[in-house]
């Protein structure tokens, strides 16, 4: 659930120049014709999986809180429960930049990319922003405009599906994406376990899943979805595409670096 505030406009053209410096310290992705893809000149497999454990959301508001669980389990975070997470955010109105900070928190290298380094006025009129818009904009622009200096590096622009499965294919990153809960989960509702995250209504529900695998060869991703009983899921990059750049999501985008990020219980399949 979110969106950072705008900046004043006599800054933009800087802090956009600071992005695109930030985002080119990221890898650079080339296209082979064989079986591998290239990365900075090394070959990459056709597939690949981190090995993330699922942690299920235990209300309708801490889907954020438990893939930020799952991350940092996966690096070898201990104590990082939801309900611990949860006293650290001190709200259950989660935005991706209350996510950000945990994971700045605990020492975690990633980068957030995000479209809008605003709250789009369009999203007023959405049911699912109605009621918590208001209130989190003062909260949520002081929180964006202290990120830099927190530390918390973000990046305007967007992510096409193959920059994200390269990433992942590289085996270096797990990804934290916010999506459109419906437009990703329709195909399997039944299995979903949280009762009233669905219902009748298809306007827009924000909901955060770990994206942690790809296979070319079917073109889908391995993701973890914590409102959903199944603990390990795939979704075909289409189905995936369409639910992150839903109109509501801003293709918000923690990337988490495992390398760097890495603790002694680190492991991938």
């Amino acid at each position: 659930m979110v969106k950072i505030l705008k900046t004043d406009e006599d800054d933009d053209e800087g802090y956009d120049e600071e992005c695109m410096n930030v985002a080119a310290r990221f890898g650079h992705f080339e296209l082979s014709s064989g079986n591998r893809i290239s990365h900075d000149g090394a070959m990459l497999h056709r597939s690949h999986f981190v090995q993330v454990s699922l942690v299920n959301q235990l209300f309708s508001w801490d889907c954020g809180l438990a893939c930020v669980s799952m991350a940092l389990t996966t690096v070898g975070v201990d104590d990082c429960g939801i309900e611990n997470l949860a006293e650290l955010c001190c709200t259950t109105s989660i935005w991706t930049v209350d996510l950000a900070y945990l994971l700045q928190r605990f020492s975690v290298r990633f980068f957030y990319y995000t479209v809008t380094f605003g709250a789009n006025p369009n999203y007023s009129d959405e049911t699912y922003y109605k009621e918590q818009l208001p209130t989190d904009l003062v909260r949520v622009d002081s929180l964006f405009k202290k990120a830099v200096e927190a530390g918390i590096d973000i990046g305007c622009r967007s992510i096409s599906g193959e920059e994200l499965s390269r990433w992942i294919l590289s085996g270096k990153y797990i990804a934290i994406a916010l999506v459109d809960q419906y437009k990703l989960s329709q195909s399997w509702m039944e299995d979903v376990i949280i009762h009233g995250v669905h219902g009748n209504d298809v306007e827009y529900t924000g909901h955060y899943v770990v994206i942690c695998g790809y296979d070319a060869e079917t073109d889908e991703f391995e993701i973890r979805d914590p409102a959903s009983s199944r603990k390990h899921e795939r979704v075909l990059s289409k189905r995936l595409e369409e639910a992150r750049k839903s109109f509501g999501t801003d293709e918000d985008l923690l990337l988490i670096s495992l390398e760097e990020s890495r603790r002694p219980n680190y492991s991938v399949v």
